[in-house]
């Protein structure tokens, strides 16, 4: 290994010790909320963290433990049926994830927290945002496009891509138990450069419910937010990354490119490109993805 490559992975292994250390230091505490279960870190402006497909909540850890110099309150939000949490029964599961979601803002009488989401979870936040800009001061969404049925074909549409993605469906519920595990090894390799968190990703896919997996994948390539982002009414900073795209063809220029056009109707929304990260910036980029996080809640919000 080079040493270049050495001293950059020894750098990532102690910021991520230190942030557990502080996040273990911080003050705790877990509660279920209907069919949310969410645990509370710290002192100070709340901040919801969701995470993505088949993902646990231990996504957003050190990115929590990080912002509590900046008087930041994690709530780290744990979907059901998603890495070992306990399956539900909904006809529309993104949409059950929004509004309980908006639900515990109220009820918790949280005073317009911030939405950070990845992946599945920024495409719930993007929901959150549609429904009820109102309840919310700004949203951070991580590595998340307005229409992920885009990737499979710029001319798809929300119905042309529907057999598509029930197929894809069909495999998550049908495939033999070693082939789905299989698959699950593969997608991880590609979400990660860190070797840990790839064997956490596919302990996370492997503890997740197949069921809820297939629903929320269908949902998310079947629901396209692009028209409806011009009523997000409030700042929102877009994170993205595409070097996991790089043996595709992707290239910095492109990417930045897909999003801009995804996210055209969003007003004032500001896009931002990690150089290093693929699909967990917060795991392969964390200094650079901490710090536009900080100086995005750091910024006034615009007048009227």
């Amino acid at each position: 290994m080079p040493q270049s490559h050495r001293r950059k992975r020894l750098r990532r292994a102690a910021v991520a010790l230190s942030a557990l250390l502080a996040a273990g230091a911080a003050q705790a505490a877990t509660e279920r909320f209907q069919d949310l279960t969410i645990e509370v870190v710290g002192q100070g402006r709340p901040v919801l963290m969701i995470p993505g497909l088949n993902s646990g909540a231990d996504t957003w850890r050190e990115t929590c433990a990080a912002l509590q110099a900046d008087h930041v309150q994690c709530h780290l939000v744990q979907f059901p049926g998603l890495a070992g949490a306990p399956p539900i029964k909904t006809a529309a599961y993104n949409d059950t994830m929004r509004d309980e979601l908006l639900a515990y803002i109220e009820q918790r009488k949280l005073e317009r927290p911030v939405v950070m989401g990845h992946s599945l979870g920024g495409f719930v936040a993007l929901k959150m945002g549609i429904a009820k800009p109102q309840a919310i001061d700004r949203l951070v969404i991580v590595d998340t496009l307005g229409f992920l049925g885009a990737l499979y074909g710029p001319t798809l549409t929300a119905q042309t891509i529907r057999p598509m993605a029930e197929n894809m469906a069909a495999m998550v519920l049908n495939q033999p138990q070693a082939h789905y595990y299989r698959g699950i090894a593969v997608t991880a390799q590609s979400m990660t450069a860190s070797d840990d968190k790839v064997a956490l990703l596919r302990r996370w896919g492997e503890a997740s419910d197949r069921a809820t997996t297939a629903q929320a994948l269908v949902e998310m390539m079947t629901t396209d937010l692009r028209p409806e982002l011009d009523k997000v009414k409030v700042p929102t900073l877009v994170l993205a990354g595409w070097v996991g795209g790089a043996r595709f063809g992707a290239t910095r220029e492109s990417t930045l490119a897909m999003y801009r056009q995804h996210y055209a109707k969003l007003d004032g929304v500001r896009i931002e490109m990690s150089q290093d990260g693929y699909h967990f910036l917060m795991w392969d980029d964390p200094q650079w993805l901490q710090g536009q996080v900080r100086g995005f809640l750091a910024e006034p919000k615009p007048a009227g």
